[in-house]
């Protein structure tokens, strides 16, 4: 296990750099338990560790990291053995955490194929780093699943609404998109990389943050999205996806679709159409929660919990990144669980076992998933053996930067 787990995260030690490898290119590097544990027992040793300035992350081959072990976590459950994928998650969920609250800069080097899981291990993170390789997606409402590992934190703080848009359709990303939507916080071409790791691995006794942003501020370049970019459609994701509900977002963009034919548009929709209704639905309440909880919690009527969801999604970000990783815990719990729907296992098995790409879900039509169902993935799961929400490490000597998110 131990020698498993070493070789799936390479390590490379400067005097006050550590440079760390995700290093299963065959499988894109998908996150597995070894390489979860591993990197979660390095960070908080580096954290403690005065040598280490700055760490560096990067994945081998092709990706930075597509995702989680998704097969593993659906053989499992299939198994019987839910609770040990939710263990998994929660597992993965601390790393985020970690990671996110961490008190010296991590720079992640994007140069290939950053999904679900993979998002995770460097969007919290300070300092990430795109190129002309990049492409970026939260895939996860094509597979019964939901855009997770603090998804519902940091897409929700995109611009207007691209963050549902992402989210919801599973749109992928390239690296100047990701640069200008504020995913990744700069752009090296693919042949600098080499120079900028060196670099970087000469911080000394530097203030670690301010020589890394100098650095990379050297080598960054701002590309300008492509013409056909849904980053240019910004005016039309915000009067779609602002909607307050999937059927009335999927409605918008069929009436954009009849006053303008765009290819962009009909992807969208498509996207929407094929994907999971019961993952569509949780997935737009993970992103909205905290606007609508506070509303409630406020007293206000439910048309103004509606305006809530519609137009203040920006100004209402009230949950930290640990409150949303701790709800989204128990989201997954319940998505392993499968005693509300089993779209996770069908989703799995149509798009990455079978391959024949047409999954049943269940419920098969947006309108069958009712609302009171949506809302069961928000509560605690109900257990004999007794379940509890995800405990989050404490943390410690948290720069102001750090404070902000929690």
């Amino acid at each position: 296990m131990a020698s498993q787990s070493h070789s799936q995260v390479l390590v490379e030690e400067t005097s006050s750099v550590r440079i760390l490898t995700l290093n299963r290119p065959k499988q894109l590097n998908a996150l597995s338990l070894n390489m979860i544990t591993r990197l979660l027992q390095l960070f908080l040793a580096y954290e403690e560790d005065p040598s280490v300035k700055l760490i560096i992350l990067k994945g081998q081959g092709r990706a930075f990291c597509a995702g989680g072990d998704v097969p593993a976590v659906v053989r499992d459950i299939r198994l019987g053995k839910w609770r040990q994928s939710a263990d998994f998650m929660s597992l993965e969920y601390t790393l985020n955490y970690v990671i996110a609250t961490y008190s010296k800069p991590q720079v992640s080097i994007l140069d290939g194929i950053v999904m679900g899981g993979g998002a995770g291990v460097c969007v919290h993170g300070r300092f990430r780093i795109a190129t002309e390789n990049t492409v970026f997606a939260m895939p996860e409402t094509a597979l019964g699943f939901f855009p997770d590992v603090g998804a519902s934190y940091f897409l929700s703080r995109l611009p207007g609404f691209f963050g549902e848009y992402v989210g919801l359709t599973g749109a992928r990303l390239d690296g100047a998109e990701m640069l200008a939507c504020g995913l990744a916080t700069h752009f090296v071409p693919s042949t600098r990389l080499a120079a900028l790791e060196a670099d970087l691995c000469g911080v000394g006794s530097s203030d670690p943050v301010t020589f890394a942003s100098t650095i990379l501020d050297t080598y960054t370049q701002h590309p300008n999205p492509k013409h056909q970019s849904a980053f240019h459609r910004l005016d039309v994701i915000d009067r779609c996806f602002s909607r307050r509900t999937v059927e009335e977002i999927i409605s918008a963009l069929e009436i954009e679709a009849t006053h303008k034919a765009d290819d962009w548009i009909s992807a969208a929709i498509g996207a929407l159409e094929k994907a999971s209704p019961a993952s569509l639905k949780i997935s737009l309440r993970s992103v909205r929660f905290q606007d609508a909880s506070q509303a409630c919690n406020d007293g206000k009527d439910k048309l103004t919990v509606n305006c809530v969801y519609k137009f203040q999604i920006r100004e209402g970000r009230l949950q930290g990144v640990g409150e949303c990783l701790i709800r989204e815990n128990r989201m997954v719990s319940h998505v392993m669980k499968g005693a509300i729907s089993k779209d996770l296992v069908e989703g799995c098995r149509a798009i990455l076992i079978d391959k024949d790409r047409s999954p049943k879900w269940e419920p098969r039509r947006l309108e069958e998933m009712k609302d009171s169902m949506v809302e069961q993935y928000f509560k605690r799961v109900e257990e004999e053996d007794g379940w509890e929400d995800l405990k989050l490490p404490p943390r410690k000597h948290l720069p102001a930067s750090v404070i902000a998110k929690l």
